[in-house]
């Protein structure tokens, strides 16, 4: 990966471009002097002189674009940027499934699987590890022997660190990556309250601050009292998208178990669900698009875009939509549904939409009068078939795939790569934002700007969203999703 973006601006500063400025320079001096292409001293200097300035006004661009939040590429300057709105970035989150665990056999005494036990996938090579967040005992005598608990795609940690004794001391922790929400702080004069900011923090508060640099690294920081003696900070690591795993995918204990009299106990372990809510960090580009926009928020949540932007500020949403009465018809007055779309697609969980009502009711509440109700999206499912013309000494199935994959890319909810990589991809949203359409000629020209497609067929039903040559109407509450891809050889009238 490259360290810069490919966005910098060199203009004329560039060496060539230097060397013969300098050379026109001395020509308008010394007009005798045409020896600009000889290995003489002269020449030596001057494309070392041009050389330098070559380094010093690329640096000179760079500096200049990582100022600023729209062009800013490294991730280094763009959180110290967005600190200066007083906006956190979202950190990683852990996917979390219930994991059933059974006994060969009632047990004699009760079995306790205790919160902070973990369990693994069967790769034999870096198996993702998961820990229970939670302490269940499977009683005596309990038949069948089975128990259910949650697990989540992280690990505990607990490090210790001695107080300097001085005002706002700073401590950095050691694992990485940090999980926002997961920290504990206590020391010989009690423990610590995590705060977002230091406004209302005197010299006698307990209070800690937790921020995470560009390597998911945190650094703890103490703006009131001066903690006493030893420091224990517990927190949590890992997380991300790696850990939505398929169902029945957790199958190994990662300690053994005894009955409450010490009898072995065989387990068997396996998780019934998907793993979900993994998500990965904010990118540059996400919080190049959500940190501004925090600015429009500040202690309430009033108008119709401060729900959208309060709702997406919850790890988890990718879209979120508020309609009242003036957006559809047959909403009450004083009452709006706020439409939310997870990470990924699909329909939220009960637990997202919870925290997303809790973010506009209770930590950024909205008016007395007004009530708001958490929905799930109307998902619109669209179908596509198209047929293609193949360019020569290209395989069909190549073809067919890279267009399958552009039409995917066209229906990710966030960009996968290029320059906007992890911003939010606009041509997917709630009908009330498109208009009312999904675009055909979007998808027409993902297919023919393929490689190894020629061009579309000439046939009429060259491309069909739906078995529709048009548009796709949505309504406002509507949201687009994928359904079915079907790629058809325009020679051989053949599906690919």
């Amino acid at each position: 990966m490259a360290l810069f973006g490919g966005s910098i601006d060199y203009t004329d500063r560039d060496f060539d471009a230097l060397r013969a400025r300098v050379f026109n320079l001395i020509r308008s001096a010394f007009p005798t002097w045409t020896e600009d292409s000889v290995a003489n001293f002269g020449n030596i200097l001057v494309e070392s002189f041009a050389f330098i300035g070559d380094v010093l006004t690329f640096y000179q661009d760079n500096q200049a674009r990582e100022a600023f939040i729209v062009t800013a590429q490294q991730r280094k300057n763009m959180l110290a940027l967005v600190r200066a709105l007083d906006f956190k970035p979202k950190g990683q989150s852990p996917a979390r499934t219930p994991l059933t665990v059974t006994l060969a056999a009632p047990p004699v005494g009760d079995v306790t699987i205790s919160a902070g036990d973990k369990f693994s996938t069967l790769e034999v090579t870096e198996p993702l590890v998961f820990q229970a967040i939670q302490t269940i005992v499977i009683l005596a005598g309990t038949n069948p022997p089975i128990g259910t608990v949650e697990v989540e795609h992280s690990d505990s940690r607990s490090e210790t660190f001695t107080s300097n004794g001085l005002l706002f001391q700073e401590i950095v922790l050691s694992f990485t990556p940090f999980l926002d929400g997961s920290l504990a702080v206590s020391a010989a004069d009690g423990p610590y309250t995590v705060v977002s900011n230091t406004l209302s923090t005197s010299l006698s508060d307990r209070h800690v601050t937790v921020r995470v640099d560009e390597n998911d690294r945190a650094k703890l920081r103490f703006p009131g009292a001066v903690p006493v003696g030893s420091i224990s900070a517990d927190y949590k690591t890992g997380g991300g998208v790696r850990g939505n795993i398929d169902k029945e995918t957790i199958r190994k204990a990662l300690r053994s178990y005894t009955d409450q009299f010490g009898a072995p106990q065989v387990v068997s372990v396996s998780n019934l669900q998907r793993a979900g809510e993994g998500l990965d960090r904010s990118t540059v580009q996400a919080i190049r698009e959500d940190g501004p926009a925090s600015l429009r928020v500040l202690t309430r949540t009033v108008a119709r875009e401060d729900f959208e932007i309060m709702a997406e500020s919850v790890p988890g949403v990718v879209r979120a939509t508020m309609l009242t009465r003036n957006e559809r018809a047959g909403i009450p007055e004083n009452q709006g549904h706020l439409i939310i779309v997870p990470e990924g697609g699909g329909l939220p969980t009960q637990a997202l939409k919870d925290a997303v009502l809790v973010q506009v009711t209770v930590t950024f509440p909205q008016t007395l009068t007004f009530l708001t109700t958490v929905m799930d999206p109307s998902l619109v499912t669209i179908n596509v078939s198209t047929k293609i013309v193949l360019q020569p000494n290209v395989l069909a199935s190549v073809a067919a795939s890279s267009v399958r994959e552009n039409i995917r890319t066209l229906f990710a909810l966030r960009f996968a790569s290029g320059p906007n990589a992890g911003g939010k991809n606009p041509a997917m949203n709630f009908g009330f934002a498109l208009d009312g359409l999904f675009s055909y000629s979007d998808v027409y020209d993902a297919v023919r700007d393929t490689r190894g497609v020629r061009r579309m067929s000439d046939a009429p039903d060259a491309l069909l969203l739906n078995a529709f040559s048009h548009d796709v109407a949505l309504e406002p509450q509507q949201f687009p999703a994928l359904g079915t891809i079907t790629v058809i050889n325009d020679d051989t009238g053949l599906p690919i």
